[in-house]
């Protein structure tokens, strides 16, 4: 299976961010901070390194804060489409027609929460994130 869905950045606001929209929305609200993945800088380690929200309607939504070496996110930069799910083959190949032609910021490559992931805008300006979960 693979999910096809909205991913919103923000500065320091992903949490209370998400909590609104499960107020409107409702549904089920996950939240892990960069503490729990290792990260204890002052400042850092409390904001919210991935959020996701599932409606009863079907609806999927991620979030996260996005850290000072990135950049503000801005009008125009705070939204990207998120690719995610365990048919490798398929979001690899994904991966290498929209990463074609634009600009990769994290290749695609197994990160500390062990998936592979990578982010990239495809030639037309559009963020893409893709995530490729290991089996269980």
């Amino acid at each position: 299976m693979i999910k096809f869905n909205p991913y919103l950045s923000f500065r320091d606001t992903a949490r209370p961010a998400m909590e609104y929209y499960q107020q409107v929305f409702g549904g089920s609200l996950t939240l892990s901070t960069f503490g729990e993945f290792g990260n204890p800088e002052p400042g850092l380690a409390d904001l919210v390194m991935h959020s996701q929200l599932e409606t009863d309607r079907g609806f999927t939504l991620m979030a996260s804060d996005t850290p000072p070496e990135m950049g503000p996110p801005t009008v125009g930069n705070n939204i990207a489409v998120s690719l995610s799910g365990d048919d490798a083959d398929v979001l690899r190949d994904y991966w290498n027609k929209l990463s074609d032609g634009g600009a990769v910021s994290v290749p695609l490559e197994k990160q500390m929460w062990g998936d592979e992931f990578g982010m990239c805008v495809d030639r037309f300006g559009i963020g893409w994130l893709v995530n490729i979960s290991q089996p269980s």
